[in-house]
């Protein structure tokens, strides 16, 4: 399954979290599809933000707003009528969520239970998609590939609060979702999703962009640690898919899938994804060792993303080499100056292009 403009075209679509990385690239696929998108975030936070750069935006209406103030959200929701529901907003950083754990739980958990509670009894919900994280699983550091049955786990509070909030989803299925007028519910999870216009505070790829441009090493807190590193992209067609198969209506649409890197990648450490990184800017800076004692981190996380194969029909289907190769070019774009819409458009649809020669094969 591929991702269908037609059946987004004029879709009422209600979009949280819009002002964040992947927010805005799901928000600017969608707008080019024809979808008709309410967002609802927190503002950017201030300086560079991909929401910013993409600016103008022609079919997305943006509402500015917090998880927590619920009658707001319920009002907009009623308002809006959508037919498509993605969660995306999150408190997302781990080291912010050993600063503030209270407040990652309650937008993380109570955020989403608002949200739910907002969208559910709507007559034209077909699909609601929650997406979580690759760190909602038990993590034993054995490096095998987690499988969507594996059981959920959390060491940290990001990662606990992203657990919790399955279960609540889980718990609103099977509460309140039942019947076969209601609509379906999805739980997407994603590994370490790197793209063009990430600027997030303690993320590996945005310090390494900040530190090069600066001409200084980018310090590492786990050199060795290894991630399902992924492009945005690639998500983002595997969250629109699974809405798609959602919104179906069919009963055997998967309750959680993960959508991880392309097969026969090997696993990448931060080390030497950051060497790679460098060398597509053509930077010789390399990396340090971060002083202090690190925050406790697993140190080896996959994914197992065969049910996204069988059950969605989808396929990453760019490289870890070739994502750097792209964050490259939209980081060089934008220190030039260009138009980031169009330089983010034509991403889009040299993405779209390589699934089109996918489905031909």
């Amino acid at each position: 399954m591929a991702v269908d403009a037609e059946f987004w075209r004029d879709k009422r679509v209600l979009l949280t979290g819009h002002t964040g990385f992947k927010g805005a690239w799901m928000a600017l696929w969608l707008e080019k599809m024809g979808a008709a998108v309410t967002g609802f975030a927190l503002p950017p936070p201030p300086g560079e933000s991909l929401f910013a750069a993409l600016a103008p935006w022609r079919g997305l209406h943006s509402v500015e707003g917090d998880l927590h103030d619920r009658p707001t959200l319920a009002a907009l929701a009623r308002k809006v009528k959508p037919q498509i529901v993605v969660h995306m907003a999150a408190q997302a950083i781990v080291r912010r969520s050993f600063r503030e754990p209270v407040e990652t739980f309650a937008t993380n958990v109570m955020g989403t239970a608002h949200l739910l509670d907002a969208v559910a009894p709507l007559e034209h919900v077909q699909a609601i998609l929650i997406v979580t994280s690759d760190k909602v699983y038990e993590n034993g550091d054995h490096g095998r590939p987690f499988r969507e049955d594996d059981k959920m786990g959390g060491d940290d509070p990001y990662s606990a609060s992203k657990a919790a909030a399955e279960q609540l989803a889980y718990c609103w299925r099977r509460s309140f979702l039942r019947g076969d007028r209601r609509p379906m519910l999805g739980i997407a999870r994603a590994g370490n999703v790197i793209g063009g216009g990430d600027w997030s505070e303690d993320r590996l790829v945005p310090d390494a962009i900040r530190a090069g441009a600066e001409g200084r090493p980018v310090m590492l807190r786990y050199p060795g640690s290894t991630r399902p590193w992924q492009f945005v992209l690639d998500v983002v067609s595997g969250y629109l898919v699974y809405a798609q198969l959602l919104a179906s209506g069919s009963r055997s649409a998967p309750e959680a899938v993960n959508f991880g890197p392309k097969a026969g990648d090997p696993p990448l450490a931060t080390a030497d994804l950051i060497a790679r990184l460098q060398a597509a800017f053509g930077w010789d800076v390399g990396w340090t060792t971060a002083p202090g004692d690190p925050l406790p981190e697993k140190t080896r996380l996959a994914l197992d993303t065969t049910l996204a194969y069988e059950a969605l029909g989808w396929r990453p289907l760019v490289g870890t080499g070739t994502a750097l190769d792209w964050i490259a070019q939209w980081h060089q774009a934008r220190f030039a100056n260009a138009d980031m819409r169009r330089v983010s458009l034509d991403q889009i649809r040299s993405f779209e292009a390589l699934s089109l020669t996918e489905a031909r094969l």
